[in-house]
């Protein structure tokens, strides 16, 4: 046996090992192929990239993506109302209450959101004028316009989801923790602030973030009804310039970048509530400790 032979270590015992995981390195290599592909078929396509940023800042995108925002900030707003309304009255003991809002959600989660819309727009076919006998009173063809048409569609189908939401948070907090609460003598409004609203607040954060999303996304069905929101706006300008794709990416960059915005603010909302459950799930004695 030579001199190198007997320096270098014995590799008899030792287990040849090949790649690790091969399919994840196949699958990785085809995703970025596909990815290659997709951008070249952008990059190659008949697609007029300076039409896109003239108009990703024309003041008709910005008027009807304004528009949109608008409708998502208060459709989410009626829908979190009536939904904590809903739940309230489905938890409660009371028969009719429970089976009234137990009708709510069954109707409104059993439509499409395209056809809420076309009821509540052509409402005066069934309410001719809207009112109060003697002190008010108005055509309905009047009153509902795309803009009231298109909030009551969204925020009051948006109630009967976010109605599930806040019952199915009230119901996961532990009954334990609320009689336990009750026995050291806080009353029903403090157990509702310290003990039930910080873990529901909790549990319900990344849903209705979700659906805040959804709503984001969901105010493009309101064009079915002229309301001027950005893809309604964006339609209206490709169908005189025929510049369909171009418009389609304008409307594209500001969903996106939207709910970029949003899906960050949740995770501060989420970090947040969990921070405040931790320090309200605290023994008294160790908060006492920490703070000698």
């Amino acid at each position: 046996m030579s001199i190198a032979e007997r320096a270098l270590p014995s590799m008899a015992g030792v287990p040849r090992t090949g790649l690790k995981h091969p399919a994840r390195w196949i699958a990785g290599i085809v995703c970025l192929v596909l990815l290659a592909l997709l951008v070249r078929a952008f990059a190659l396509g008949q697609i007029e990239w300076s039409f896109v940023g003239q108009f990703l800042t024309s003041k008709a995108i910005l008027y009807g993506f304004g528009n949109t925002l608008l409708m998502t900030v208060l459709a989410m707003a009626l829908g979190i109302a009536l939904g904590l309304i809903a739940a309230l009255m489905r938890l409660s003991d009371n028969p009719v209450a429970n089976a009234v809002a137990g009708g709510y959600i069954w109707f409104f989660r059993g439509t499409p959101v395209y056809l809420q819309l076309l009821l509540w727009f052509n409402l005066a076919l069934i309410f001719p004028a809207v009112g109060i006998p003697g002190l008010w009173e108005a055509r309905t063809v009047d009153v509902m316009t795309p803009f009231w048409a298109a909030l009551l569609g969204l925020g009051v189908c948006q109630g009967a989801y976010t109605a599930e939401v806040i019952r199915a948070g009230i119901l996961s907090v532990d009954s334990g923790q609320i009689e336990a609460a009750k026995a050291v003598g806080m009353r029903r409004r403090q157990v509702m602030r310290h003990v039930v609203l910080p873990q529901t607040l909790r549990v319900i954060t990344p849903p209705i973030g979700n659906e805040v999303i959804g709503m984001l996304k969901h105010t493009s069905i309101a064009a079915v009804i002229s309301y001027n929101e950005v893809m309604h706006t964006a339609s209206m300008i490709y169908f005189v310039n025929n510049r369909v794709i171009e418009m389609l990416i304008v409307c594209s960059i500001y969903y996106l970048a939207t709910v970029t915005i949003l899906s960050f603010l949740q995770s501060l909302l989420e970090k947040h509530f969990g921070r405040s459950l931790s320090r309200s799930s605290r023994p008294v004695g160790a908060e006492e400790g920490a703070g000698a």
